[in-house]
């Protein structure tokens, strides 16, 4: 895979740049890195899939800080948000009222962007924004962790491609030895332009075959550990381009991996299933 730093949405130079793991404050216990499917605002309605959130939270270390990366956010050069408490992007249309009135008032994480932006070679460093948390973000968030006490920082995808995020992963797993989770929040299928009126009506309508078909890949590949396979989605993944139409909702996918101790390793799927026909399928890495 490549790894050339200048390749993380802007052009650079110094890829000596940047501290080492040695050069973070540690703490008792490494974080582990995350992907999850964050589903939609009606997802907060599903008694079944919030469980398996909330059971995944208990089974984690407490985090200090989150840093998450969301499908909802593309911005290049690199952006980080949420750097003190800012009013939600209520980025959905067509859902009841009720959705858009939505809070989780965490608290910023400015520390957590110095942090980050000191890890970054100086030509891609970030620029910061006082945009809010979009619901790829706090909507996961707002289930695992409620009382919404932990400090947030968002990150934007520079880029849709996995050598680049794999990079971008790698230069932030330092960061999980000060006590930061890593998520990357996108939805392992998402197209939604081929879903049919029984999807948008009913949570548990059958998934599509093209959902089946990338579900079951996805989780042969993570299991495997083919970080090189799963790469090459777009033209080795059987269900494309309907399960990914657009490719966002799996880029995040790639943030965490890098950000692991062995992105070639066995990933924990610790979340799947499907969801308006969508699969949901999640994990947890080391």
């Amino acid at each position: 895979m490549s790894t050339d730093p200048a390749d993380l949405g802007t052009s650079g130079t110094d890829a000596a740049e940047g501290p080492t793991s040695s050069d973070i404050v540690s703490r008792p216990e490494r974080m582990p890195t995350l992907f999850l499917s964050h589903g939609a605002p009606p997802l907060v309605d599903d008694v079944r899939w919030t469980g398996q959130l909330r059971e995944l939270a208990a089974t984690l270390p407490r985090p200090a800080r989150i840093l998450i990366v969301s499908a909802h956010w593309e911005a290049a050069p690199l952006m980080i948000g949420a750097t003190h408490t800012a009013p939600l992007v209520h980025d959905f249309g067509g859902f009841a009222p009720r959705y858009y009135q939505a809070t989780y008032a965490s608290p910023g994480a400015p520390d957590l962007a110095d942090d980050l932006t000191a890890l970054l070679p100086s030509a891609t460093r970030p620029v910061r924004t006082d945009r809010g948390l979009d619901h790829g973000a706090y909507v996961p968030l707002r289930v695992m962790y409620p009382d919404a006490d932990i400090p947030v920082l968002q990150l934007s995808l520079p880029t849709l491609d996995p050598d680049r995020l794999l990079e971008l992963g790698r230069r932030l797993a330092p960061l999980r030895d000060t006590g930061t989770l890593i998520i990357g929040s996108g939805f392992t299928t998402h197209g939604l332009p081929f879903l049919t009126r029984e999807h948008w009506r009913s949570v548990d309508a059958a998934p599509p075959g093209w959902s089946v078909e990338f579900d079951a890949w996805a989780h042969e590949r993570l299991a495997a550990g083919d970080v090189d396979g799963l790469a090459a989605f777009r033209d080795r993944a059987p269900g494309m381009p309907y399960a990914h139409p657009t490719v966002e909702h799996f880029a995040p996918l790639f943030v965490t991996l890098g950000a692991t101790d062995e992105p070639d390793a066995p990933a924990q799927q610790v979340i799947d299933g499907f969801w308006m026909g969508l699969a949901k399928r999640s994990i947890v890495a080391a």
